[in-house]
């Protein structure tokens, strides 16, 4: 089946379970098809030979190239985003959620999202969507290049990146494989995994999805698909060391939450949201990076897992910290106050 075709299936299968968005990708093919037989026409000779002299545009006088295509898969692609991102982050905090809000959440009609099957098969549905609405991007794009013989679609998809809206990008498919690690230690933990029978299906988010130590350095890594592979290096690049207490910031970058408050200027009491918009990433140099910071508390409790005596050493360390910088600011509040 070509993919076109099984795109359209999986969306329509799945509009019929909730209203989400998605790439229209059969449009999107009519589209440039009507741009080919543009190229094949008798100027696409002219237009191959101007080409010749700019390899970065496309042929003079495309209207895709006007405004036609990009603009309309960039609508589409903040929404995919926006959609995946505000979906996972619901069922990773009702995941850590109370015992009481689980409770509420049964009550109002939701008790299959409180399970634990339940909470698998959501997080199952959010990287299936993930994952296929990201190789139609990538096809998408691809067929671009090869219709107009430039590297348009590599340079967009480029850009996309930096403007944090690469749905493989998004810290909350970090948060998931980290969520479905910790789904299959915690059964591990609990003996689920010795009493359960030969027949009984192993459920899981991913597959071949793992946290390594690959030459010293931690590796949050999982295969989505034969074309599809996620590398998360978990080294904050401020302490050197693996993360400790993880937050991800708008342009993607992970650090360690003391680090980036201290990149940011700002102390830990009054955290990453006081930080001034001219505070770059200590990486990639953008600003105005830290307000939006998304905290990985998923990968926080995997990492306490996995590296149980360096997360110990760790947190005795940052608690004397963070007691000094307490101090120090009630301190200077009272000085303040009082005008001593």
């Amino acid at each position: 089946m070509k993919f076109c075709k099984k795109y359209e299936e999986y969306m329509q299968v799945q509009k019929q379970k909730k209203n989400l968005p998605g790439v229209g990708f059969k449009k999107l093919k009519k589209v440039l098809k009507k741009c080919r037989r543009n190229h094949d026409g008798p100027s696409s000779k002219i237009a191959f030979i101007d080409q010749q002299h700019d390899d970065h545009n496309c042929p003079r006088g495309c209207t895709v190239c006007d405004g036609n295509f990009f603009p309309e898969l960039l609508k589409e692609m903040e929404d995919v985003v926006g959609w995946f991102n505000e979906n996972a982050q619901k069922l990773l905090e009702l995941h850590l959620a109370s015992a009481f809000t689980k409770c509420l959440t049964w009550f109002k009609g939701n008790s299959r999202k409180t399970s634990h099957l339940g909470l698998i098969q959501e997080g199952k549905d959010l990287v299936n969507y993930a994952l296929i609405n990201a190789v139609a991007i990538r096809k998408i794009l691809k067929k671009y290049d090869k219709i107009h013989e430039s590297r348009q679609g590599q340079l967009f998809k480029t850009q996309v990146q930096k403007m944090r809206i690469e749905i493989l990008q998004s810290p909350w498919l970090c948060e998931l494989m980290a969520f479905h690690i910790n789904l299959k230690e915690s059964k591990k933990e609990s003996g689920a995994a010795s009493v359960a029978s030969p027949s009984t299906p192993v459920h899981a988010l991913f597959d071949g999805c793992s946290f390594t130590f690959d030459d010293g350095k931690p590796l949050l890594s999982c295969e989505l698909s034969d074309s599809v592979k996620v590398d998360i290096d978990l080294t904050c690049s401020i302490c050197l060391d693996t993360v400790f207490d993880p937050i991800a910031l708008t342009c993607g970058h992970i650090y360690c939450y003391m680090c980036a408050c201290s990149a940011a200027s700002v102390n830990v009491i009054d955290g990453l949201k006081t930080a001034e918009l001219t505070e770059k990433c200590p990486l990639c140099r953008e600003d105005g990076v830290y307000k939006g910071a998304v905290h990985l508390d998923e990968l926080n409790i995997l990492l306490k897992r996995s590296c149980r005596e360096y997360w110990e050493e760790r947190r005795k360390t940052e608690r004397a910290e963070r007691l000094q910088q307490a101090k120090e600011y009630w301190d200077y509040q009272c000085r303040s106050f009082t005008g001593i």
